[in-house]
């Protein structure tokens, strides 16, 4: 018996997934427009980090001007700032969310000399500031420039200001711009290289998936595809979707300079949903599920529904925060959100339930040990990885280098994820395949049938009939050479039991199969006189480093 579904949490994904969806867009630059209304005096409005020799900034600023009572001419509300601060401790952290410093304090850390502020009025040329009428409303239209120098890549923070004034009302648009280059034009400097590196994995994880299917393909036809590897498959097509959408967002941000966030939200919950698929499987490996047993218990597939449910509906529910409550202003990428902190910790939480599945399996089946000690080991690694990489990217990473270098590191860990799963050794594969039927195949001139599964690691498998006078004596039989037969199979086989006997100092597991086929004739008479003693069943033997429980 499979685990059992969680039929809720299939109920409960696409409402989640429409909430995702419609959940409003953020600009993330490096196109900026939009209008602000507002009775603060001082406003964020994006970031970016600059190159040290390339950075531009491009903008359009347009505000209303008031006809002033018994005062000839225009004059204009007066007057709003662009304050460009930079990642100095002594700059934008001092002002940002200082709730001891007005508008006056926060400019007051500008420096002049720097030309960080740009006066949003006729009288200063460099705004490019000019007076338009539209429909009898007269506005103040600028439209201007700037290029960064620094000594090295810088976050820079631009805000707008009216200090002592009754709010603000602006309409703006800005291009935030790193060279001409199509890889770098439109990015930030902390997001070089995301796009070529999903493309990178992207393609990786195409060949993984397609190998998988492959693989599954000559599984199923051998009657061994298991729940386990159809999720292992499963979270490898899952984990190339969410690639494709993010390599179509960041595909159309490098051309246009804005981003579906529509996308990249779908991206990410199926990236998450690679990860779950994943995690699940790992937890059911661990709790020994086609490794020791055929089937979960009702119990447990209860516990391991309802575990699953909530750790699910939490993950969304970060990822909604996330979309939601996102600070730009504060923070660089997401593990330095709260959003982030709680993804680690459910990391921690289903590294605890992965512990205590495989301790379980190894006090009740001690002799697994030499498949669960390197399966632990290996993904213990996985579980801690982005726990460590978040911890070594707040601390040793540079803020200006931060998304792009976790970007390829998790990306990197998600890589690592089947590696381990796919290297485990063909001996031990094979006590996996207890609730499977193998392929049987007749290869004269041996007397023997063969078995065709694992020839690489295993000298000889057979099968015996359950009518043979005397199983104990089975030492006696003249066995052939370690000569490997591929046929297809002769039979379908449906399993009955299983039995145990030794060989040659070796376990061998023999389980009744049912024929439903009948032999061709011209087969080897030997086999055919050992069909005839079995009727209508035969016995299929498997050389196990093992004996099976």
């Amino acid at each position: 018996m499979e685990p059992q579904r969680a039929p809720a949490l299939r109920r409960l994904l696409p409402p989640l997934l429409l909430l995702l969806l419609s959940l409003p867009p953020r600009a993330r630059a490096k196109y900026v427009r939009g209008n602000l209304s507002s009775k603060e005096d001082w406003v964020f409005l994006t970031r970016f980090c600059f190159l040290s020799d390339y950075g531009r900034l491009d903008f359009r600023f347009r505000y209303p001007e008031l006809l002033a009572p018994n005062i000839c001419g225009l004059q204009a509300k007066c007057c709003q700032n662009i304050l460009l601060y930079f990642d100095d401790p002594s700059q934008w952290p001092a002002v940002y969310k200082a709730g001891d410093k007005d508008c006056l304090a926060k400019e007051s850390v500008i420096r002049p000399e720097n030309n960080q502020v740009i006066n949003l009025t006729t009288q200063y040329a460099w705004s490019g500031c000019q007076v338009v009428s539209e429909e009898g409303t007269h506005y103040l239209s600028c439209s201007s420039g700037r290029s960064f120098r620094s000594v090295r890549e810088r976050w820079w923070y631009i805000a707008l200001s009216k200090c002592g004034g009754d709010g603000l009302q602006l309409e703006y648009e800005m291009v935030l711009t790193n060279g001409k280059s199509f890889w770098t034009r439109h990015f930030s400097a902390d997001e070089f290289g995301i796009l070529e590196t999903d493309v990178t994995f992207l393609l990786i994880f195409i060949l993984i998936f397609f190998l998988s299917c492959y693989f599954g393909y000559l599984l199923k036809g051998r009657q061994l595809l298991h729940t386990t590897y159809k999720m292992f498959m499963a979270a490898a097509g899952v984990e190339v979707l969410s690639l494709l959408f993010f390599c179509i967002y960041w595909g159309q941000y490098a051309t246009e300079g804005i981003g579906n966030e529509s996308v990249k939200i779908l991206a990410k919950l199926l990236f998450s949903s690679s990860f779950l698929i994943f995690l699940l499987m790992l937890i059911l490996l661990g709790k020994g599920f086609t490794v020791t047993r055929g089937r979960i218990s009702h119990a447990g597939s209860v516990k391991l529904s309802v575990y699953m449910t909530l750790y699910t509906l939490t993950h969304v529910v970060l990822l909604i925060y996330e979309a939601e409550f996102f600070d730009p202003g504060q923070v660089l990428y997401t593990y330095e959100s709260p959003a982030g902190y709680g993804l680690i910790g459910l990391q921690v939480a289903a590294y605890v339930w992965f512990c205590y599945a495989v301790l379980v399996s190894l006090r009740h089946f001690p002799e697994k040990q030499p498949f669960y000690v390197p399966f632990f080991a290996a993904y213990t690694l996985w579980f801690f990885a982005v726990p460590v990489m978040a911890l070594i990217a707040n601390f040793g990473i540079p803020k200006w280098a931060r998304e792009k270098i976790v970007n390829g590191i998790q990306l990197g860990i998600h890589l690592y994820g089947p590696c381990p799963f796919s290297s485990v050794p063909l001996s031990h594969l094979v006590s996996w395949l207890l609730s499977s039927t193998a392929i049987l195949s007749l290869c004269p001139p041996f007397p023997f049938p063969f078995l065709t599964l694992c020839p690489h690691i295993l000298p000889f498998l057979f099968c015996i009939p359950t009518a043979f006078p005397t199983l104990l004596d089975l030492s006696t039989l003249p066995l052939p050479p370690p000569t490997f037969c591929h046929h297809r199979p002769l039979f379908r086989k449906k399993q009955l039991g299983w039995h145990r006997v030794k060989l040659l100092g070796s376990w061998v597991s023999i389980r009744r199969v049912q024929r439903s086929l009948t032999l061709s004739p011209g087969w080897n008479a030997v086999a055919q006189s050992w069909l005839t003693a079995t009727s209508a069943s035969q016995v299929q033997a498997i050389l196990l480093p093992q004996p099976p429980e």
